[in-house]
């Protein structure tokens, strides 16, 4: 490379070869240009609103309350939220929901927080604040009914780390958006979900935890990320949608609650 005067602004940038490369060098350039013929390089960005959504720290808040009344005032907590397959047969379906925010130890509820602080609050910036937690929040309940299905009468489970997953799942769909901008670069929505895939395996596939709830609520976080891709941007950046979405959310925190402690 070599600056070069451009006769207008008196500088510039010029690439500078030898005679025997110059040929090489001018099919080199026209390749480039014709195998990027049909891409645009000034692209508008695809996100919109806040990255990251601090409101997540609510959810956290309400996480971290749960746990700690579930192991000082109210231990009763643990017995009628936990996930319990022959309880949520027998009728018990407020089960499938505040299992979600019970946590067997310290270390559990630390994991699962920490984590999600950073995987929700990127899903909440990308989708909103309501849409984007309500979708991680039915991925965590499909992993818990996935349980329900595939486990003995016997199993028990707690945790949000089905919830968790939901939201890798989430973020990994948004991959599907930049193959419907650019389609001449589908190669990146492989890469994209591929990248979702190692993220999972490293963190969801770990000894002793639910993989078929990890893996349940990461196929749905991908399965609800690609319906919310779909939705017209006007309703994406919807503030009325956003609200309704997050009156569905604490209604579906508040009543399966209600009925559990009943």
């Amino acid at each position: 490379m070599a600056t070069i005067d451009d006769g207008a602004t008196g500088e510039g940038w010029g690439l500078v070869v030898s005679a025997e490369d110059y040929p090489a060098a001018i099919e080199a350039i026209r390749l480039h240009r014709q195998e990027n013929r049909h891409w645009r390089w000034r692209q508008p960005i695809s996100w919109r609103g806040l990255l990251f959504d601090w409101r997540v720290l609510f959810w956290a808040a309400l996480t971290v309350a749960i746990y700690y009344f579930s192991q000082t005032t109210r231990p009763d907590l643990r017995f009628v939220g936990r996930m319990d397959n022959a309880a949520v047969q027998a009728g018990e379906w407020w089960r499938l929901f505040t299992a979600i925010f019970l946590h067997a130890d310290i270390a559990h509820l630390i994991a699962n927080v920490s984590f999600g602080l950073i995987l929700l609050g990127l899903v909440m910036g990308r989708f909103g604040g309501g849409l984007g937690l309500l979708a991680a929040y039915f991925a965590g309940l499909v992993g818990n009914v996935a349980g329900l299905i595939l486990y003995s009468q016997t199993h028990l489970g707690v945790g949000a780390s089905g919830m968790v997953m939901g939201g890798l799942g989430l973020l990994a769909a948004q991959s599907l958006a930049f193959a419907r901008n650019h389609p001449v670069q589908q190669k990146h929505v492989f890469r994209g979900i591929l990248s979702g895939v190692m993220l999972f395996v490293l963190f969801g596939l770990s000894p002793g935890t639910d993989v078929i709830a990890h893996f349940s609520g990461f196929v749905a976080g991908l399965i609800f990320g690609g319906l919310l891709l779909v939705l017209p941007t006007r309703w994406q950046t919807s503030t009325s949608l956003q609200f309704c979405a997050g009156l569905v959310l604490v209604a579906s925190i508040i009543a399966p609650w209600w009925a559990a402690l009943r």
